[in-house]
């Protein structure tokens, strides 16, 4: 953008240095044939996982022969090979399944009490990032978020206190979510109340994640039938 107009570039003049989207696209075209396999990609970092050291030997094999074929590098002092457990995008993950990241239990504890709306968006966005550990997360976080409505005075009191502290503590103690073992077995519990949705993935009793949302406002008018069946939408359509 310059005082003679607005111009756009025709070719990236960093290369992909700072074109996330389009690194990310292109690495999801690369990746295509194993993603969701033995593989997860997001931008330059790619998590390979195999039940067996055999498995994890051809698995390698193949996602190193695939980036030579396209002529991309990975920088061999940022790699790590054969580890039991690694951290990925805030998680930890391993043969028991997937943790919340320790570090981030860690800031979560620290974190003192909001004082404005934007500091209840900073929680909330942390939180709502791990809402998958959490049971009923919408219908817990329902006091915080009604301060972050537009023309609403911030008043927090003991139920904004109370919910804040029930989430820190919800996060610090979050279950070990399950690993999904192929297609087959899969159960999902919903629910419905006038306070929101919620419902619960699970695989041979073992709780594979959790969803929740608030009720819109006109969701508010549904009958309990509606809102039960409202429930069953809200699962399948994530």
């Amino acid at each position: 953008m310059t005082r003679y107009g607005h111009y756009e570039f025709m070719v990236m003049p960093f290369g992909l240095t700072n074109a996330a989207a389009v690194f990310m696209d292109l690495m999801n075209r690369v990746c295509k044939p194993y993603l969701d396999q033995f593989v997860i990609v997001f931008i330059d970092d790619i998590l390979i996982y195999s039940k067996n050291e055999e498995e994890h030997e051809e698995h390698l094999r193949l996602i190193l022969e695939l980036l030579k074929q396209e002529q991309l590098y990975a920088k061999f002092s940022k790699c790590e090979f054969w580890i039991r457990e690694v951290q990925f995008l805030g998680h930890v993950v391993n043969e028991k399944g997937i943790h919340v990241d320790p570090s981030k239990i860690e800031a979560i504890k620290n974190w003192a009490a909001p004082t404005t709306p934007t500091e209840v968006r900073q929680f909330l966005g942390l939180a709502g990032y791990y809402r998958r550990f959490i049971e009923g997360f919408s219908k817990i976080a329902q006091p915080l978020t009604a301060l972050t409505q537009k023309g609403k005075a911030y008043n927090w009191g003991d139920n904004q206190e109370s919910a804040f502290q029930h989430l820190k503590q919800k996060l610090c103690s979050a279950p070990i979510l399950a690993l999904p073992e192929g297609t087959d077995d899969f159960v999902v519990y919903c629910d419905a109340s006038i306070q929101g949705l919620g419902c619960v993935l699970m695989q041979r009793e073992k709780v594979i994640a959790y969803a929740s949302r608030q009720l819109k406002v006109h969701e508010k008018n549904y009958t309990t039938h509606d809102l039960e069946l409202g429930a069953v939408v809200f699962v399948f359509k994530i």
